[in-house]
């Protein structure tokens, strides 16, 4: 069985679709190790409890720099021995200390068609307010490997979703998610788990 953890900041609805796929056998040979949020009181935390996943805090406001909540957020991930390592909305970036051992081990979604709407200061509903005020047609959701970049890892898989007139960043959020978060996370998790996927070269490189 595979080891996952899994990192989240808010409400936690695609950790929600990771535990759902869990139970129905959706994901398959997958353990939910942990859930490590970086804020008290979230939701996400609520989820975990009621699967009877182990959920815990390591926030940046309990220490005096980030090289400190650096150390302590590496060695609490460490301390559940994972396999793989998911960003499920997740708003930190990823200590290069952290992607270095856990190199090829660490998948993230954004919300987003990446290259476009992605990178520092694009993350949760900013994505979506982005992506109307430019006009697109089509956006979508992008699950990856993470790299030290922001963003910038090997793409795992990606898949559109249709932006309407009256889109609001809350109705295209919630579309973006039910037709892609919800359905693209757990199949890469699964892919993973199987042996279908793996980083290798920096690529996202199919192995059946």
């Amino acid at each position: 069985m595979l080891r996952v953890v899994v990192c989240v900041s808010g409400g936690g609805t695609n950790l929600q679709a990771i535990i759902d796929a869990v139970k129905s056998g959706e994901i398959t040979n997958v353990e939910l190790a942990g859930v490590i949020s970086n804020k008290y009181g979230v939701k996400s935390l609520d989820r975990a409890a009621a699967a009877g996943i182990e959920g815990c805090v390591v926030s940046p406001k309990d220490y005096a720099d980030r090289e400190e909540f650096n150390k302590a957020f590496l060695e609490k991930v460490s301390g559940f021995k994972p396999d793989l390592i998911v960003l499920a909305g997740f708003l930190l970036k990823i200590p290069e200390e952290m992607v270095r051992v856990y190199s090829g081990k660490i998948i993230n979604i954004h919300p987003a068609l990446i290259p476009s709407f992605c990178g520092m200061g694009y993350y949760g509903l900013k994505v979506h307010e982005k992506v109307l005020e430019r006009g697109v047609k089509v956006t979508g959701a992008t699950v990856h490997f993470v790299n030290e970049g922001m963003d910038e890892g090997p793409i795992i898989s990606q898949k559109a979703v249709e932006v309407h007139d009256d889109d609001t960043p809350e109705t295209l959020q919630l579309r973006v998610m039910e037709e892609a978060e919800w359905k693209l996370l757990p199949r890469a998790i699964d892919d993973y788990a199987n042996g279908r996927i793996a980083m290798e070269n920096g690529r996202c490189v199919r192995k059946v």
